[in-house]
């Protein structure tokens, strides 16, 4: 016996909320699995917790989310909270560990919305306790309330940084400095997509409030920022950096991290899907046609983990991708899907003008893309840039190499974290194409799992208590 399920949505931030709902409201059969303790994702965390955070201190865009998740609970799907996947089939099969259980669901169509992840910024000293990313920051302000009082500096390049500082400030916390790895030949760069990004002009108003919002507040504003270093003994003490040709020491006890964000592609790359190098975002996406079908028969992405686009765009492709199970597995009480689809493909486009001009600015610098050879790059197996760069001087040509030479890529994390950054020094040390040189070779399972919750895995011999139908393997 196997539990059976038409759509299985991967990943409850907008893309499958939105995925969900859409399927679950004409008639599929859903189970939407994620990790966390509700829906929401991170840009929404906390959305559905009592006593969420005042939106006069998230702002509008995050008060969204209360829109969005209950259209989701307004439907029949089901929604498996606290659910680790530790790895899909080509077969749509998804083995998850839930409730100290592993178990196994089959899915008719599988939607995957993992989302974004932080692109990691490594530099000599990121590893000190005491430094965090911005997102890490704003996971703690959205669950727990918290914001640092005092010796708070931020760092690095991107719009998250900017909104994650007015945040804090909203919420009463005091952020000592912000410094900014914007290249300054990022500005010209991105002048020449401006008319486009002027489709989207809400996007840049907002942007240009953060921005004078954080100057009322006076916090000093360092750019163009390079040499980073982060010192300390036993935790974080300083920063120290060369901006506008000074060097600069400032002390602190918090430093956040921020140089944009990635598709988190781990379970597209466990399938084996098909993906492709953009340059301009400098990160691997999976491939998909419009409606976010992939190279295999009946699964779909849609969102942050198909290619950076923000919380509205992630959205409507979760729209879409829902409509588009809809109307591939012959719903007949659908309505006339063709048309509510291309509406939201509209939709899409317009969202999607402002990203050509964000790109380009906040294109990260190469000082973090090909790091000095004192930084760890690989936090789990503790391996440094100098190492990666001693392994190719050995003979290693590809990352799939570096897990035997010095097991960097084999940690818990299994490669999330040091991916990008050992494909890209391998890249630049053999002089060859991101896409020559490739990524990881990712391999179940996914997430760590441990031997009691195999044990424990669900026999498939009684219902669920989910109301997940089960059928004949």
């Amino acid at each position: 016996m196997t539990d059976h399920v038409q759509l299985a949505v991967i990943g409850a931030g907008p893309a499958g909320i939105a995925a969900a709902a859409e399927a679950a409201g004409c008639g599929i059969e859903v189970v939407l699995i994620d990790e966390q303790h509700g829906a929401g994702g991170q840009i929404y965390r906390g959305i559905t917790a009592p006593g969420r955070p005042d939106k006069a201190i998230l702002g509008e865009d995050y008060e969204h989310g209360v829109t969005l998740t209950s259209q989701l609970a307004s439907t029949p799907a089901k929604h498996w909270t606290n659910a680790t996947i530790w790895q899909v089939t080509p077969e749509r099969e998804i083995y998850l560990t839930r409730d100290g259980a592993s178990r196994m669901l089959k899915a008719d169509a599988i939607v995957i919305a993992t989302g974004a992840m932080e692109r990691p910024m490594p530099f000599p000293g990121w590893t000190l306790p005491g430094v965090m990313t911005a997102g890490a920051g704003q996971i703690l302000l959205k669950t727990a309330g918290l914001v640092p009082r005092d010796g708070l500096v931020l760092a690095g390049s991107g719009p998250l940084l900017f909104l994650s500082a007015a945040q804090f400030l909203r919420a009463g916390g005091a952020i000592d400095a912000i410094v900014e790895t914007t290249p300054g030949a990022n500005y010209r760069k991105a002048l020449r997509h401006l008319p486009g990004a002027l489709k989207a002009s809400g996007y840049l108003r907002k942007g240009f409030g953060l921005l004078a919002e954080i100057k009322r507040h006076k916090v000093p504003h360092f750019k163009g920022a390079t040499g980073l270093e982060a010192i300390g003994n036993d935790k974080v003490e300083a920063l120290r950096f060369t901006s506008s040709g000074t060097q600069h020491e400032l002390g602190c006890s918090t430093l956040m991290l921020h140089i944009g964000v990635v598709p988190n592609v781990q379970i597209t790359r466990s399938l084996n899907l098909e993906h492709q190098w953009d340059e301009l975002q400098r990160c691997w996406r999976p491939q998909h046609d419009d409606f976010g079908a992939t190279s295999l028969d009946r699964i779909y992405v849609a969102g942050d983990g198909s290619g950076i686009g923000g919380a509205i765009a992630a959205e409507i492709e979760g729209r879409i991708s829902g409509l588009e199970v809809v109307r591939m597995l012959g719903v007949n009480n659908a309505g006339d899907v063709t048309s509510r689809i291309d509406a939201e493909r509209t939709r899409h486009g317009h969202h999607m003008a402002i990203r050509p001009f964000l790109d380009a600015l906040y294109a990260p610098s190469l000082e973090f893309l090909t790091p000095p050879d004192d930084a760890v790059v690989c936090r789990c197996e503790e391996v440094t840039a100098g190492q990666i760069r001693g392994y190719v001087g050995l003979g290693c040509l590809g990352p799939n190499q570096t897990k035997s030479f010095g097991r960097s890529g084999m940690g818990p994390c299994q490669g999330r974290m040091c991916g990008l950054t050992v494909s890209e020094i391998i890249a630049k040390e053999t002089d060859k194409p991101m896409a020559d040189v490739g990524y990881y070779r990712i391999r179940p399972p996914i997430k760590p799992v441990t031997l009691g919750e195999l044990a424990a895995m669900h026999d498939n011999e009684h219902e669920t208590g989910d109301g997940v139908s089960q059928e004949a393997s």
